[in-house]
């Protein structure tokens, strides 16, 4: 692992190297290696040596330790001084270095550590203000002192566990050749670009492991040594699980407050404890390590058996990151890719990093585009795929006879009804009806397909989900609404769609595919298509944005139906209509005018939210919390759960029922052996030769030759891995639940009654036995569903996130937004959060700035379509690409992207245009 922290005071720098960096976190007298003085910059300055105390603390302070003078132009108060990047061993590695005998271990690590550091130096910039210019320069000079350290702090009581680590303080100087100075750095891509330097640094360390006669396991972080054991790993990793502890008791998610929370937490050091005593120490824990009792504790370390294995190339990297990559975006930053393709291949030392970035740059399905400081890609197959969709949809224009000549009377008035118009009178295939949240879409709905229906065409509707087709629409009156997946499967559906309307509700949840698959499927059975749906809310989970793509890109004109009419406060409404044109900041200073965004203490970040939403309850509201991310809403539910018990709500008796963990694999992933482990359990969601769809099973093995399978009824079979797509993998775990719990179901299915279950449905607890059996209550319909306690598809539903939020409706709504759900905040999750309540919002935060500052930003996924147009013409050389490798006639030449900073420009009219 490696992590990155600011450190923005010269005093609290100094104070670290005192008391971290230049001792080890354990006073050990024969274990504790000097600190050195590294980089091109410090090579520039005469600098090199050892970090002792006086360099290291005139470096703090902006000076040259050479010439007394000022290292950088300015030198502020509060400044950033450095960044520590750290890197950590995987256990194993420390482990086994802390019991080998000599430093072959030790010498593979730091080797990794300065390639990877001298990678990051070649990739750090300054800025250039100068002359007008606003943008940053590569200048690949640094300075930092770097610390080895070989223990971790020790948990009270007891000596520390080994643990191989090393601290690599990066001062914020480089020098700009250009200029001819020493200036300030710019890390913001360094920071955002850790990830590859860790997939990278995991690469470099495996490989020189396995060349030392090591064998590597990949996991999912990061790889272990084959031969030590899991229970030795977790033996050795008391200080981790302190901390894990400490932050769950707390609430505590957020990076910085974990960095934070270890340093509160740290025991005293001691002194006078030397290497072999605690080198005898591990070995004794080791020893004592034994499950069975039968003193078998000397043998558990041990080297594992050589396993023949097929050798990778690069390509075989190659092709694994772009199938896994693209399959949930279609561009994809070239680090992003590089990242994937380095973990694919940890293990095998055939291919190498530089092999791997060497048939990246050369792979010719990849485009690569220059962006700013960063290059983005995409591939031909994705674009085609993108411009096939938009031609489809633009072909079926003009191609129809209106439904109505003059359309008839209505009983909408205003946009509503000037959107009912537009259907009923267009003369496209595709049309487009975008409404805001809480803008009436479902009565627009039923009057619209009422006239269609008077115009003697059946209306089939479909959703992308089951929750929002079998759920939603059908308790509003669309008794037969179907899922888009039912639809594309079901060839008798599909015929009934001959010469009449498909409609299809929340269309901005469509992906390039289905959208693809929809638009080919009405032309085929001559139907018109209605897309109705937010491209301001939620998008796919898998590639592309169609909705959004349709209409900025396709120009498919789309009824703008904005009036919000869910919101009872007028305030609360424009703070919603604001939202929904993408005017975050005006909307968040009229939410604060009016007291809903409420700072918080991020140390106990939850305890406001719980009062107001116990109190909400009390008074018999329906109510809604939501967190951008499940680490954050896990929190909150442990403490609604706790506080609801405390008031009596929730019974005090618990029940474990068994809970299978999604994963979310790509297809990719789920088709690599080394992502299934024993423990897994792998669901199928279609038949395949000897496996029924629906059916569970547990996987046994896993091996490059095949990943065996076992059923409750002890059968096996070899898992189809060339057919990743009909299948998820998931983590068996449990869940506590009580009467009067509220969950949530995560996956389509059927009770022991056979009654349909939704994905996303919310259910009430009536009772749950001792075995885990459960009877549940839609508390709207009071329809009730019996479960197994081995059903394991659910979850609790005090908190959701702002996804699984999407299309709920309720009187208050409560929001957690701490600054450790910033990396998931954008201004489409803020809009469908806030949106949700019809009476009043929370919002909690301990960082208003930062939550404005993140909630502005778009969060739509940009297109290939986008990405290929912004380049120069006489730069581009995608056309030349389309017409070597795609039909002519199915590609047109995409409009330009709007330079809307917020929002693409909507196609749309308003009503009278």
């Amino acid at each position: 692992m490696i992590r990155m922290i600011q450190n923005s005071s010269a005093g609290h720098a100094k104070a670290y190297f005192s008391d971290s960096l230049s001792k080890a976190d354990y006073y050990i007298n024969d274990q504790e290696l000097n600190g050195k003085i590294q980089g091109r910059l410090a090579e520039r300055l005469g600098l090199n040596g050892s970090a002792t105390k006086e360099v290291f603390f005139a470096l703090c302070e902006n000076i040259n330790p050479k010439t007394g003078q000022s290292l950088t132009p300015e030198t502020k108060q509060e400044r950033r001084v450095g960044y520590d990047i750290n890197f950590h061993c995987p256990k194993s590695v420390s482990i086994l270095h802390g019991l080998s005998n000599d430093d072959h271990l030790i010498e593979a690590f730091q080797s990794s550590v300065q390639e990877t550091m001298h990678h990051i130096e070649a990739d750090v910039k300054t800025r250039v203000r100068k002359q007008g210019q606003y943008n940053d320069r590569i200048t690949g000079e640094l300075l930092w002192a770097d610390f080895i350290h070989q223990t971790s702090r020790p948990v009270a009581g007891s000596l520390p566990d080994p643990h191989l680590h090393a601290h690599c303080f990066v001062f914020n100087a480089t020098w700009d050749n250009v200029e001819q100075k020493v200036k300030a750095g710019q890390f913001g891509d360094v920071k955002r670009d850790m990830p590859y330097y860790q997939a990278r640094f995991h690469k470099l360390l495996s490989d020189k492991l396995i060349n030392l006669g090591y064998q590597v396991r990949r996991t999912d972080k990061s790889f272990e040594i084959e031969g030590v054991p899991q229970n030795v790993i977790d033996l050795f990793s008391k200080r981790s699980d302190e901390i894990d502890r400490i932050a769950k008791e707390k609430g505590i998610t957020d990076a910085k407050e974990l960095d934070g929370l270890g340093a509160r937490t740290r025991a005293n050091k001691q002194k006078g404890v030397g290497m072999d005593e605690l080198k005898a120490n591990w070995r004794k824990q080791i020893f004592e390590l034994d499950d069975q009792g039968q003193g078998k504790g000397s043998e558990i370390l041990r080297f594992a058996p050589e396993k023949e294995r097929t050798i990778l190339d690069p390509k075989h990297c190659v092709d694994h990151a772009i199938e896994h990559g693209f399959e949930r975006a279609s561009v994809l930053a070239d680090r992003k890719i590089l990242e994937s393709a380095f973990r694919y291949g940890i293990g095998d030392i055939a291919v190498t990093v530089d092999t791997i970035t060497d048939q990246f740059n050369r792979d010719e399905r990849i485009i690569h585009v220059k962006e700013k400081s960063r290059t983005m890609c995409t591939t031909k197959s994705v674009l085609a795929e993108e411009q096939h969709m938009v031609q489809l949809a633009r072909h079926g224009q003009g191609q129809l006879i209106p439904l109505y000549g003059k359309a008839p009377e209505l009983k909408l008035e205003g946009q509503q009804a000037a959107a009912v118009k537009h259907v009923l009178t267009t003369p496209h295939r595709v049309s487009i009806i975008r409404g805001a949240a809480g803008s009436g879409k479902t009565t627009l709905m039923k009057e619209a397909v009422a006239r269609i229906e008077e115009a003697g065409k059946q209306v089939i509707v479909v959703a992308p989900t089951s929750e929002a087709s079998r759920g939603v629409l059908r308790s509003e009156g669309f008794e037969s609404a179907e899922t888009v997946t039912k639809l594309l499967n079901d060839q008798a559906l599909q015929d009934t769609l001959k010469n009449q309307v498909l409609w299809v509700d929340e269309a901005g949840l469509l992906g390039t595919k289905d959208m693809t698959h929809l638009l080919e499927l009405a032309e085929k059975q001559n139907a018109r298509l209605i897309l109705g749906g937010d491209t301001r809310q939620h998008a796919s989970v898998v590639r592309g944005d169609a909705l959004r793509i349709l209409n900025t890109e396709g120009g498919i004109q789309a009824a703008e139906v904005n009036k919000i009419y869910r919101q009872r406060n007028e305030q609360y409404r424009h703070v919603v209509e604001d939202l929904s044109k993408g005017n975050v900041a005006k909307a968040f200073a009229k939410l604060d005018s009016m007291e809903v965004i409420k700072e918080i203490d991020p140390l106990n970040s939850n305890e406001q939210l719980v009062n107001d939403y116990v109190a909400a309850v009390k008074k018999g509201k329906s109510t809604l919390v939501i967190s951008p991310t499940h680490k954050q809403g896990d929190a909150i539910t442990n403490a609604i759960r706790t506080e609801l018990r405390t008031i009596g709500i929730l019974d005090k008796k618990e029940t474990q029922v068994t809970r299978l963990l999604n994963l979310n694999l790509t297809d990719a992933q789920k088709s690599d052996w080394r992502n299934l482990h024993a423990g897994h359990v792998v669901q199928f969601s279609q038949n395949t030769p000897g496996i029924q769809r629906g059916s569970i099973w547990d996987v046994q093995e896993s091996s490059e030759n095949t990943v065996i399978l076992k059923n409750e009824k002890d059968q096996t079979v070899s898992l189809p891995t060339d057919k990743s797509s009909l299948y998820d993998v998931y983590r068996k775990s449990k869940i506590a639940v009580s009467k009067n719990d509220t969950v949530r179901i995560t996956r389509n299915g059927f009770d022991e009654k056979n009654n349909r279950l939704n994905n996303g449905q919310l259910l009430q607890v009536v009772s749950v036995r001792k075995n885990g059996d459960m009877v549940l209550r839609n508390t709207v319909s009071k329809n009730q569903y019996q479960l197994k306690g081995n059903f394991g598809h659910l979850a609790h539903a005090h908190c959701v996130t702002s996804y699984a939020s999407q299309g709920k409706t309720v009187d208050e709504v409560f929001i957690s937004q701490p600054a450790s759900t910033f990396g998931a905040t954008d201004a489409k999750q803020f809009y469908v959060s806030v949106s949700r309540g019809r009476e009043r919002a929370h919002i909690y935060t301990d960082d208003k700035a930062r939550l404005l500052e993140n909630a502005s930003e778009m969060g739509d996924r940009e297109s290939a379509i986008e990405l290929v147009t912004k380049k120069k013409p006489s730069q581009d050389i995608i056309q030349q690409h389309i017409r070597q490798d795609v039909n002519r006639n199915l590609i047109n030449k995409p409009k330009a992207m709007s330079k809307d900073k917020t929002y693409p420009k909507d196609r749309s009219y308003e009503p009278g245009i």
